[in-house]
């Protein structure tokens, strides 16, 4: 009899470099703009036969009271250029860039999002996110601003009527006419980039809310979503892959990729320790004040990391904090951190360094593998973005200590099959238009 197929893991590499993930003081941790780590990162995923590298994308420099937030990324370059570039020294890796639906036009994103398909052979994606912040807005000329109800509705008819662009030219290569008339976009002419080789480039769509979940199953290939434990990526899994029917798709139409991040060890004991380092290092004391004041929406700057949480109330009106969201409702979030920290006797750097985001699979490199398996195996995700924390080497162990194993175990590719991103994730090439 013959064994049966194992379900196939998607993989995909998260280029570091905002919050707290890299650790900074790291001399492993290079340039955030030298092309030579992107290059390093990319070539290490297309070694690892990773299905697609990714860019995140930051429109304007965040601020805490009033500076400029210091432990992010300051002068990254724009996304869609750094793929181009790097179209030119990977052949397989598919190039995904974040790209913002608020802040940008159909026409003009269209085309250059087909040129990227075009230079890559097939290997463009697009990142779908949206903002109705009006500080970051205030780089654009109409201020950018949308209320939070209209950014899906902008973005679905955003990514509705770049389709229809692609599709202006038929499969023969006869460009035609366009004309869209809709809620956000009255625009008509004739699309100057040809028929790509992927027909679309893939879409990729970041958001765990209902009506991302929602958008995802109506319009997206992927969903770049995150849980942080077995069952809750199960319940997000079916409620996502449920809502795909009533928009005429099959579960397979929408692969589900929640970012993570890993540390390896030789032994279970050894990653243990090793994570728990990273996270001091990610959570310096001038860090664990900053996600303090990140929730209270106050100036802590005079507290002690090492003394005990406020006593005094969160502001939940707070314009502290720019360009970064405030992490769910801060009174509830300021109670349950009281709870852990007075349980466990814990100072303010300590109750930040238990509460806010940590490593998602830690191990050797076998308990790594065999957690992935797991996830992917039981319908928790269909593969993984994987977010280093370190650039451009932090994939570097992973590729070549946990990928042969999950190529061992028939769980991952040992070589490409196709040579587009569709290929790659097992999706179908959009039907052309004669």
């Amino acid at each position: 009899m013959t064994a049966p197929t194992r379900k196939q893991m998607h993989l995909a590499a998260h280029f570091p470099g905002v919050n707290n993930t890299t650790v900074w003081t790291d001399p492993r941790s290079k340039s955030q703009i030298d092309f030579s780590s992107f290059e390093h990162l990319a070539r290490t995923a297309e070694r690892g036969r990773f299905d697609f590298f990714f860019l995140a994308e930051g429109l304007r420099l965040r601020e805490h009271n009033g500076r400029i937030h210091d432990l992010d990324v300051v002068g990254r370059p724009e996304s869609l250029t750094v793929l181009s570039a790097l179209a030119a020294v990977t052949d397989r890796l598919g190039l995904a860039a974040t790209v913002n639906a608020t802040f940008n036009e159909p026409y003009e994103l269209a085309r250059r999002l087909a040129t990227l398909d075009h230079l890559s052979d097939g290997r463009a994606a697009w990142n779908v996110v949206t903002s109705s912040d009006a500080f970051t807005g205030e780089n654009f000329r109409r201020g950018g601003y949308l209320d939070r109800a209209d950014r899906y509705t902008r973005a679905a008819e955003f990514v509705a009527t770049a389709r229809e662009l692609w599709d202006t030219w038929t499969p023969d290569g006869t460009p035609r006419p366009f004309r869209h008339q809709g809620r956000h976009f009255t625009i008509e002419g004739e699309f100057t980039v040809p028929r790509s080789p992927q027909g679309h480039p893939v879409v990729i769509q970041a958001g765990d809310s209902p009506e991302g979940r929602e958008f995802a199953a109506s319009a997206a290939d992927v969903i770049f979503t995150r849980h942080g434990t077995l069952e809750a990526g199960r319940t997000f899994y079916a409620d996502v892959k449920a809502r795909l029917a009533k928009y005429g798709r099959q579960p397979d139409d929408l692969k589900i990729m929640p970012g993570v991040t890993f540390v390896l060890g030789d032994s279970d004991a050894e990653a243990q320790e090793r994570a728990a380092e990273i996270r001091r290092q990610q959570i310096s004391p001038q860090n664990a004040i900053l996600a303090l004041e990140q929730v209270w929406g106050r100036d802590l700057s005079s507290y002690d990391p090492d003394g005990p949480l406020p006593e005094i109330d969160p502001d939940p009106d707070s314009g502290l904090v720019q360009g970064r969201v405030r992490i769910g409702d801060p009174l509830a979030v300021a109670a349950r951190w009281r709870a852990l920290s007075e349980a466990k006797g814990l100072s303010i750097r300590q109750t930040v360094i238990e509460t806010t985001g940590r490593q998602s699979f830690i191990g050797s490199p076998e308990t790594v593998a065999s957690e992935l398996v797991e996830f992917v195996s039981t319908d928790a995700a269909d593969g993984f973005i994987l977010v280093p924390h370190l650039t451009p080497g932090g994939l570097d162990d992973f590729v070549d200590r946990v990928v042969p194993l999950l190529q061992e175990r028939g769980a991952f590719r040992s070589e490409y099959t196709g040579s587009t991103l569709r290929s790659h994730l097992g999706l179908a090439d959009p039907v052309g238009k004669d």
